[in-house]
């Protein structure tokens, strides 16, 4: 009896030492998303669902978001390591912030393009940028489309906007009662909410920036300066990890979106798969992503949105592209082929 006591009593020591190893080889990270759960964020709840993130020895807490400028800023002050937000918005937050000593580092490209767009009614009769003239526009001011409407402006000749600010959810009511001529906002997000407030897409004129002389790349996975500083080896692995979920969900968008229903009981499946599909065919596995590569990044564009944002945003100093992005953390072009092929 002593013996088989002794021999349990070293067995769970043992199994303790091993799971005490495991739990401190395992690395933890709170992500911060731009927005609610909704169709995209499967790019992030996937690879997690799967355990991709888990095999990577990463312990991955994701959060929803209420803009692009917030995770910034959230992930700047050391509440968030890694989070996803729109690329101009970190560009302006270290503009605006040449001293901060936190800024965040952009790491890897998921939207190549901007997916900003304006959108009207077709009964207002606006078909074109030149439409738009004289007119009066609605969104948030925090709005990515909004805040670079300037860049839409000037290579459209836009001209004499008058803006209507208010809280996201009234954007496309506002639309549809008429307050406002048009918006701007994500198409995907737009879009399919004006579908909900009983507008057939027949019926709305879209207007996508990336269509009309707006190069503006979208959002991006940013990461603190203390996590590269402090475990490199986790942001590569994260990255790996998340590329692999990402060809998971391009590849089955309607599986991907049972993992946010997980996630948040409350999501429209097929109006969030649709929301899904719709940000893959238009800024995921878009032109420019296939002509770039999946997760990167064009210098000289780079450099153009850099300029474009400095004037636009009016910011304090102008944008240093070479310090908003790193991509010495990206996969292999291996890991990184997860476009379908055309």
């Amino acid at each position: 009896m002593p013996k088989r006591f002794f021999l349990q009593t070293t067995l769970a020591l043992a199994a303790t030492s091993v799971l005490g190893l495991a739990q401190a080889q395992t690395t933890p990270i709170k992500f911060q998303l731009d927005w609610r759960f909704e169709g995209p964020a499967a790019f992030f709840v996937t690879p997690a669902a799967k355990g991709y993130f888990k095999a990577a020895g990463l312990d991955v807490t994701i959060d929803a978001g209420n803009g692009s400028g917030g995770t910034v800023t959230r992930v700047a002050s050391g509440a968030y390591d890694m989070g996803f937000a729109d690329l101009a918005a970190l560009m302006e937050f270290h503009a605006n912030n040449p001293d901060a000593p936190n800024k965040p580092v952009a790491v890897m490209m998921v939207y190549n393009d901007t997916p900003a767009s304006v959108m009207a009614l077709k009964k207002s009769g606006i078909k074109t940028p030149a439409d738009l003239s004289g007119k009066k526009l609605g969104a948030p001011v925090f709005d990515a489309g909004r805040r670079a409407f300037p860049i839409f402006a000037k290579a459209n000749a836009v001209t004499n906007v008058a803006w209507t600010a208010m809280d996201p959810p009234l954007r496309e009511t506002m639309l549809v009662r008429g307050d406002v001529d048009a918006i701007t906002g994500f198409t995907f997000t737009s879009l399919l909410n004006l579908e909900a407030r009983g507008v057939k897409a027949a019926d709305v004129t879209v207007l996508p920036y990336p269509d009309f002389g707006v190069k503006l790349y979208g959002n991006a996975i940013i990461v603190s300066p203390k996590m590269i500083k402090d475990n490199p080896a986790a942001i590569k692995a994260f990255l790996a990890a998340f590329a692999k979920g990402a060809k998971d969900v391009i590849t089955n968008p309607a599986a991907a979106i049972a993992d946010v229903k997980a996630r948040d009981g409350i999501v429209n499946v097929e109006l969030e798969t649709r929301r899904l599909k719709l940000a893959i065919d238009t800024v995921i596995n878009s032109p420019n992503a296939r002509a770039e590569g999946f997760g990167q990044v064009n210098g000289p564009r780079l450099s153009l949105m850099a300029s474009q944002v400095s004037d636009a945003f009016n910011t304090k100093t102008r944008v240093n592209p070479e310090q908003v992005w790193n991509g010495s953390f990206l996969p292999t072009k291996a890991v990184l082929d997860v476009l379908p092929k055309k």
